[in-house]
């Protein structure tokens, strides 16, 4: 009983943290970048989608996969991110930007 508590409060963590110069990353969340920013490449991220036999929550894990993607964007040098792919089963590609 106890392993099932500790599974389900597990489920709900948020285990991502955004690195201090990803703060300033934006989530671009139009079809196509705006023609004054300038692709840098791109990044595929993923997490983990379920703990044990618990799926965690579908905006968790899309809220996480957009901080991985905001963190290697600064990584890069980039100041926004878009989504190139859905998030399938814990994973996703986003290009990555630096915009005026």
């Amino acid at each position: 009983m106890l392993s099932i508590v500790v599974v389900a409060i597990a489920g709900g963590c948020t285990w991502v943290k955004p690195i201090e110069q990803a703060e300033h990353v934006q989530v671009l969340q139009t079809v196509s970048a705006p023609e004054s920013c300038q692709r840098l490449g791109s990044t595929s991220v993923s997490v983990k989608d379920k703990v044990g036999f618990v799926k965690r929550g579908e905006d968790k894990v899309a809220r996480e996969l957009e901080t991985l993607a905001r963190n290697e964007a600064a990584k890069m040098g980039g100041n926004a991110v878009m989504a190139k792919s859905d998030s399938a089963t814990g994973a996703q590609e986003f290009f990555i930007y630096r915009c005026p």
